[in-house]
């Protein structure tokens, strides 16, 4: 392995959530997975896995590594850690990355962190079984994506739980939502980055 230090607090009582995503660009809405995920849940911290690349987006979509790390950085909580792991541990899909902490930390807790956005997707994740049956994943729902929780593969095969427990666990939070959205930044920067 490339990587002796963990990016962020780690040991075996503590109960760490996974916010992975290409954060292109980062914004308040990831924040508030972090946030809501931490007070529901009580975590110890939340890494932020800045992905180098991300399997269902085109490489020229995402701005460098570097570039979007920093400005994660600038957002993030004091308690989130911000770290382009996945780089570093030369890994490419969601389940090998997890795969590879377990390893490392057999006795540390990973919860997965996503929005509800990301549900629609999640059923063409690499393996997203697997990833489902190693760490309960916790979804924060985002706006105008109530239905989109009853639609999921992931629930619809795992179900919906009412508290986290072990995995398989699919926990829904809910809470006043985040508007923001990575999209709609590019969207709305794009005629500039134009002109």
């Amino acid at each position: 392995m490339n990587w002796i230090v963990p990016p962020g607090p780690v040991g075996p009582r503590l109960t760490i959530g996974l916010l992975g995503g290409s954060f292109n660009p980062p914004h308040q809405g990831h924040r508030y997975i972090s946030d809501v995920a931490k007070k529901a849940l009580g975590l110890d911290a939340v890494w932020w896995l800045v992905t180098p690349g991300n399997p269902l987006k085109r490489a020229s979509e995402l701005a460098d590594l570097l570039t979007r790390t920093a400005l994660a950085q600038q957002v993030a909580g004091p308690q989130d850690t911000v770290t382009a792991l996945e780089g570093a541990l030369g890994t490419h899909y969601t389940v090998d990355t997890l795969r590879a902490l377990r390893r490392r930390f057999p006795a540390t807790r990973f919860v997965w962190l996503m929005g509800s956005d990301n549900l629609a997707a999640f059923g063409r994740w690499k393996d997203w079984a697997t990833i489902a049956a190693a760490v309960p994943i916790v979804v924060v729902r985002r706006p105008g994506t109530a239905l989109d929780t009853l639609k999921s593969p992931l629930v619809r095969r795992f179900g919906q739980a009412r508290r986290l427990t072990a995995a398989p666990c699919v926990l829904v939070l809910d809470g006043p939502r985040s508007p923001q959205s990575s999209t709609a930044i590019r969207m709305a920067l794009e005629p500039r980055l134009m002109a």
